[in-house]
């Protein structure tokens, strides 16, 4: 009984994959996305001094490209680096200026051909 149960879902999982080419997918029916890049970022300093710089440190897969935006109050700094072997990137930013306690976002978008990520990180200057 129990082997009658799994050919019957096997044949029901067979069934479903194949498709005759007359069916057409429903207009919003997902599509297979490759998966989604590694991306982990962190700061060398989370609290940096005004006119010093901090590391926006990153880890993805070997030789992804790496671009970092800065969001400060009245300017985006963006910033584009080459992950090394190990998938390592470190994009320094340099702390002059900017407002004293006021949040700096910064995002990280990772790409290899066909495959994207996305991480952020922060940090909250001082005087």
């Amino acid at each position: 009984m129990k082997l009658c149960a799994r050919l019957s879902a096997a044949a029901v999982v067979t069934a479903a994959l194949v498709l005759p080419a007359s069916v057409a997918l429903p207009a919003g029916a997902a599509t297979a996305s490759p998966a989604a890049l590694a991306c982990h970022a962190s700061m060398s300093n989370s609290h940096p001094a005004d006119y010093t710089t901090t590391d926006v440190k990153v880890r993805t897969v070997a030789h992804a490209y790496v671009t970092t935006v800065a969001h400060y109050k009245t300017v985006n700094r963006k910033y584009h680096h080459r992950a090394n072997v190990n998938g390592r990137a470190a994009v320094p930013y340099y702390i002059s200026g900017a407002t004293a306690g006021r949040k700096v976002v910064v995002d990280v978008y990772v790409s290899r051909p066909g495959r994207k990520g996305h991480c952020s990180t922060s940090f909250t200057p001082h005087s």
